[in-house]
């Protein structure tokens, strides 16, 4: 745990910041106005950001969908024969490291969903290259992306370089992996966070506000007055105002009754968030990170009513695959191949590496079922193939390749005669 809250940077100090060779405390009574914002929250703020953002509901549920999506669907190995024929390579070294084991510590599922995770934040995934004898790749360390710089040497190489344990770690690009995110160069893709920081800044203010507003208990001011020929002191009306913030001010003070004497009246003021435009902003700033990211905005709870089922729901989740999945399966597909396996390799063996959206249909029998049917009678798979997707046993005659009877000539057809092959 405190590894991702690292990587969101949510590890920072609070209270203690350099100051002239030394440290000092933020945490100054003078730091603090009544209804303000205190300059240390501010400075958390601005040192937090990406955390910040990461916080966001919707940002928190669109890297949650991508990462553990691309996570869960299996990473395979391809080897293609002499025949042109294309099988699971599971005897290669780089089979067991990308579909079951990454490394000692981490499982495929939490290696796939840190990789996919920094990809959508920073705009790059970096891992280690472990190797064994004869330049194997044993397996594969994540780093945190926010805190690798790469460069090009003189000898046009990258080079790589963080801090880890207090110690500055660099490694030639040849043992680092680096997946880059969209719209960046050799050395780094371009980071979210950074690149529509105004959109997260917007959204982070919507939602400072509304929690002040729900902190003074939604409904928070009112007018407390007295007759027209009664003119409060100064200190008692400081006394007045000291008594009602002690007593009634804040959300769970809410419904206590209150006292009044020497004519005082009290008239609520309601505010209706709606009329503040306070949910209609925080949606929209919703929306604008699920465009960022690419995700339909009912698929995190965002949306309309009509959106979120039947019909509309099956087109977003289909457009969720090929239009947001598939770029970014392909991205990571194609880094794989060019960083891990040696062309030598891949030209002599025919390598592919490549993730299996079959694991989509996991969930969803029906559509699974439907599709090994469709299979079957085009002659695509054999029913032992199928059963073998489903963990089943095979069955007698089951590696037969079966077609539906009534596929003939349209000239038989025509002729009403099943038996004439034109062919023949």
């Amino acid at each position: 745990m405190s590894w991702y809250r690292r990587l969101l940077g949510l590890g920072s100090t609070k209270d203690i910041e350099p100051w002239r060779g030394g440290e000092v405390s933020t945490e100054n009574a003078d730091n603090f106005v009544v209804n303000q914002v205190t300059v240390s929250d501010y400075r958390d703020t601005q040192l937090t950001k990406g955390g910040a953002a990461v916080g966001l509901s919707a940002t928190w549920s669109c890297v949650r969908l991508i990462a553990g999506t691309i996570a869960s669907l299996p990473l395979m190995v391809y080897r293609t024969n002499a025949d042109g024929i294309r099988e699971v390579a599971r005897d290669h070294p780089l089979y067991f490291v990308l579909h079951d084991s990454p490394n000692y510590d981490q499982t495929a599922v939490d290696f796939w969903e840190v990789m996919a995770a920094s990809i959508e934040l920073y705009g790059n995934a970096y891992a280690v290259i472990e190797r064994r004898s004869g330049g194997i790749v044993n397996a594969l360390h994540p780093i945190r992306p926010d805190k690798v710089k790469a460069r090009r040497t003189a000898g046009g190489e990258i080079e790589y370089s963080w801090t880890e344990d207090g110690r500055t770690v660099t490694k030639r690009g040849s043992d680092v992996l680096h997946i880059r995110g969209p719209f960046g160069d050799a050395l780094s893709g371009a980071s979210t966070l950074s690149m529509c920081r105004s959109v997260f800044d917007d959204a982070l203010a919507a939602e400072s506000a509304a929690g002040s507003m729900f902190r003074n208990g939604v409904n928070p001011t009112g007018v407390l007055s007295t007759k027209p020929d009664v003119q409060l002191t100064p200190q008692q009306r400081q006394d007045l105002e000291d008594h009602l913030a002690k007593k009634y001010m804040g959300s769970i003070r809410q419904g206590r009754p209150m006292l009044l004497d020497n004519g005082l009246t009290w008239t609520q003021l309601s505010i209706n968030p709606q009329d503040a435009q306070m949910l209609e902003s925080r949606k929209f700033g919703g929306e604008e990170i699920c465009r960022i990211f690419g995700v339909p905005p009912a698929m995190v709870g965002f949306g309309d009513k009509s959106s979120n089922w039947g019909t509309g729901k099956e087109v977003d989740v289909l457009g969720f695959q090929k239009f947001t999945l598939r770029p970014r399966l392909k991205r990571k597909e194609q880094a794989l191949l060019k960083q891990l396996v040696p062309l030598s390799e891949r030209r002599a063996q025919g390598l592919v590496i490549e993730f299996n959206l079959e694991g989509l249909l996991r969930g969803d029998t029906a559509s699974r079922y439907e599709s090994y049917d469709r299979a079957i009678r085009m002659g695509l798979r054999t029913r032992n193939e199928c059963r073998a997707l489903e963990n089943l046993p095979p069955i007698p005659g089951g590696d037969i390749v079966t077609i539906q009877m009534q596929d003939i000539p349209l000239q038989s057809a025509i002729n009403g005669d099943r038996n004439d092959d034109p062919a023949a």
